[in-house]
């Protein structure tokens, strides 16, 4: 199994430090994509090696998507690649899991009309704007598409994350 989390300078670094651990505990070949290759930054200092650029994903070869919160979002959301790509896994069916300003991509991409989600406090509004149903609580499940608002809500949407791919 393949997983692929996309993300940019200035991430939440538990949301993407403790998914990819996770993934890898759990057997998962997980890569990381973002703007171009190298080391991407956290908001607290942490920095990660990114093996691939955004242009050499290939959504056909992943089972999971995952999009870290943080400021990276407001800054991938504005990349047409990006919203490609997540639409590829959403149409494909795959497992699609965002954390905190993480769904802000899914508004982008247009993927949340109509669904439950949940994200950070901050982005509450945004997403009744964008017309999903916002839900204020740890994890969200809805389809393909699994949301969650914050660090503390990690083993929620970890857990639930991994038990939409093992269906």
């Amino acid at each position: 199994m393949k997983a692929l989390i996309i993300s940019a300078d200035n991430f939440e670094d538990t949301e993407l430090l403790y998914p990819f651990y996770r993934l890898i505990e759990e057997g998962f070949q997980v890569d990381i994509a973002s703007l171009v290759r190298g080391k991407i930054k956290g908001k607290h200092g942490y920095t990660v090696p990114v093996n691939l650029s955004l242009e050499e994903v290939n959504p056909e070869e992943y089972d999971l998507l995952l999009l870290p919160g943080g400021k990276a979002p407001e800054t991938l959301r504005k990349n047409a690649r990006v919203l490609e790509i997540v639409r590829a896994f959403y149409s494909a069916g795959k497992p699609i899991g965002a954390i905190c300003h993480g769904p802000q991509i899914l508004i982008s991409a247009g993927l949340l009309k109509g669904k439950r989600a949940t994200s950070y406090k901050s982005v509450a509004k945004e997403l009744l704007e964008a017309g999903a149903k916002y839900e204020d609580k740890e994890v969200v499940a809805e389809g393909n598409i699994v949301t969650s608002r914050m660090p503390s809500d990690l083993p929620y949407f970890m857990k639930t994350l991994l038990s939409v791919i093992k269906k």
